[in-house]
């Protein structure tokens, strides 16, 4: 009996980690390997297919399609005590990154998770290691990609994608937990030497960071960063059996959390001095945040929005690979929300939503602006969904359109 009271509240656990909204999904791909359902696996596996329309360096307007996301993640655990992760896929799957034989080096086949975590307090701590998705900084830089509320998560919320990460995962330690209403995550990492920057050779300048630490200095410095995120679930409390955190719930919780996260990556980056010696800089990133999800009435209607601020300090005048004027020495602001309407047809639900973004970027002399206008149509929830957005982006006197349509199933 307490197998089976173990087994259903760990099953109700990975359903709201991933099943928002949807009736027909049930257990999804559940595998039980024993009568009672305490042993078990579990398969997810999911595609968002795209078509971009946007502005491009010549002036003109073109259409073009690509496979954002395809990805397959399973999970097991025939003890309490112990859970197992793998999660593999690919990411931006176009046209000119396409290869005759598969073998393209930039839009290949990886690994993104691959964890064991242990049980040491039961609900207060858990204590894992591998490559994986604790991360710190904020609720957006540990989203889900299968309930994203817009059509994606901005870029600049995995700040340390591309710099001290493999696609927004470390390889380290971890521990994480909840203590009454407090939920938190914590992790000790060894950032990786091959950066982006570190890769296209972008020198130190004169007062002028670069993330090329453990790239220069291999196992002498910047071998370490730490990050963390805490956020206070006021109202109902959201699942930590996985890291993946929900973008909307479509009215199934009532959700009111305030956190706050952090990165620190000691002798991060390097540039020179005044004198011309390369020198060392801290990265130290910092946000908060706060998030509500709610139902309304008793015809599926719902309301969600979400604000997060950002402190990025990489170093002077950071900015990745010499010219991102998302991922830099900066200051941002960010917000989204959306609304879900009552339900008026058998075929779905629809939920339009805004978002808008504020990039202060410490390099550049204007400031960077985003806002979004979407909506998604729901077939079955976040498993069977369509998404249209249009976007404009500016920075001084240059902006550009983009309009997105995205058709994503995931089982």
């Amino acid at each position: 009996m307490k197998n089976l009271v173990t087994s259903c509240a760990l099953f109700l656990l990975s359903l709201t980690a991933f099943a928002q909204g949807s009736t027909e999904y049930g257990g999804g791909l559940k595998v039980s390997l024993n009568e009672d359902g305490s042993k078990y696996f579990r398969l997810i596996t999911w595609h968002q297919a795209w078509l971009t329309g946007a502005d491009n360096s010549a002036g003109d307007f073109t259409v073009t399609p690509s496979l954002r996301r395809s990805r397959m993640l399973m999970y097991a655990q025939i003890n309490k005590r112990f859970l197992i992760l793998t999660h593999f896929g690919l990411n931006s799957l176009n046209a000119n990154n396409m290869q005759p034989l598969g073998k393209s080096a930039s839009a290949a086949v990886f690994m993104h998770d691959a964890w064991a975590e242990y049980t040491v307090l039961d609900k207060k701590l858990y204590m894992g290691g591998g490559l994986h998705y604790w991360n710190g900084i904020s609720r957006l830089t540990n989203q889900s990609t299968l309930n994203i509320l817009t059509l994606d998560a901005p870029r600049f919320n995995w700040a340390t994608l591309g710099t001290s990460d493999q696609f927004a995962r470390h390889i380290g330690v971890y521990a994480k937990g909840k203590l009454g209403k407090l939920d938190y995550r914590v992790s000790f990492n060894n950032p990786m030497s091959q950066s982006l920057d570190q890769i296209a050779g972008i020198a130190p300048d004169t007062n002028v960071a670069t993330y090329r630490t453990r790239g220069i200095y291999k196992d002498t410095k910047g071998m370490y960063a730490f990050q963390g995120y805490v956020n206070y679930q006021f109202l109902d409390q959201e699942s930590n059996l996985l890291p993946f955190m929900v973008g909307s719930y479509l009215g199934t919780k009532k959700v009111f959390n305030i956190g706050a996260g952090f990165f620190t990556h000691p002798n991060g980056t390097v540039s020179l001095n005044t004198a011309g010696d390369t020198i060392t800089n801290d990265v130290n990133l910092f946000s908060a945040d706060v998030f509500y999800d709610t139902p309304i009435g008793e015809k599926g209607a719902s309301f969600n929005i979400y604000g997060v601020y950002y402190n990025f300090d990489f170093g002077p005048n950071y900015q990745l690979s010499g010219t991102s004027d998302v991922i830099a020495t900066s200051q941002i602001f960010y917000v989204q929300s959306g609304f879900t309407l009552p339900e008026f047809s058998t075929k779905g639900k629809l939920q339009p939503y805004v978002s808008a973004s504020y990039r202060d970027i410490k390099a550049l002399p204007d400031a960077a602006t985003t806002v979004g206008v979407g909506a998604n149509w729901f077939l079955s929830g976040h498993n069977a969904k369509l998404t249209a957005e249009y976007s404009r982006s500016d920075r001084g006197n240059v902006g550009k359109n983009t309009f997105n349509i995205q058709a994503m199933i995931y089982l």
